[in-house]
């Protein structure tokens, strides 16, 4: 299934921690397959050294210096990349340029797999941060997207699972095994894809389906 020309708008993929764009070789690949144009870039560092929004900072360079400023285009985050991109959408202007907005596997109520390590970004990560709090306490912005969070009851890196959860926008639930097929399963890759196709309106309730 290809996306219609007018409905195209290039997709931006933002990955998760300890990661680089590799790991989205096969959706990246799927997603040109179908007639997108779909850009990556790699987080640096990409270990949680640095704060979410030190991150996000660069996200927003990217698509600075990548599309037109009249462009919008639509941003998938995977994990962690999608805390950076729901920082870039709600405190550094990106709502005025993203559509269509996904996350992957998100800690948006945060994960207790971060209390492992003291870096600037697993801090940001933890349940109940100040920063978490912070973006969570007008989430509700993420409303005037197109916006689709998709999770596995069974991750082992968001813990608790149900962390992917958000009070907008429509939720997918994908049960695959692993926290990484997230983004190689084709149920997950259907659902992308489909999020992508979607016309743009703004969401009026909160919907929830499984595949």
């Amino acid at each position: 299934m290809n996306i219609e020309n007018k409905q195209r708008n290039p997709v931006l993929l933002i990955h998760g921690i300890d990661d680089t764009e590799a790991v989205f070789h096969k959706m990246r690949a799927y997603l040109i397959q179908r007639g997108l144009s779909v850009h990556t870039l790699n987080l640096v560092p990409n270990n949680a050294d640095v704060g979410l929004d030190e991150l996000a900072k660069q996200v927003s360079d990217y698509v600075t210096a990548t599309f037109a400023s009249e462009q919008r285009l639509d941003l998938v985050g995977f994990s962690m990349g999608g805390i950076v991109s729901r920082y870039y959408i709600q405190r550094l202007g990106g709502i005025n340029r993203v559509q269509r907005f996904i996350t992957i596997s998100s800690p948006h109520n945060g994960t207790v797999v971060a209390y492992g390590s003291r870096r600037p970004g697993c801090l940001q990560m933890r349940p109940d941060s100040i920063f978490l709090k912070d973006l969570n306490s007008d989430a509700v912005i993420l409303g005037q997207l197109d916006f689709t969070s998709i999770w596995t009851p069974y991750d082992l890196m968001i813990v608790p699972a149900n962390s992917s959860q958000i009070s907008v926008g429509s939720e997918v639930i994908v049960p695959v095994p692993l926290h990484p097929w997230m983004l190689t399963d084709p149920r997950s890759l259907a659902v992308v894809t489909a999020a992508l196709a979607k016309p743009i309106k703004l969401p009026l309730l909160k919907k929830k389906s499984t595949q």
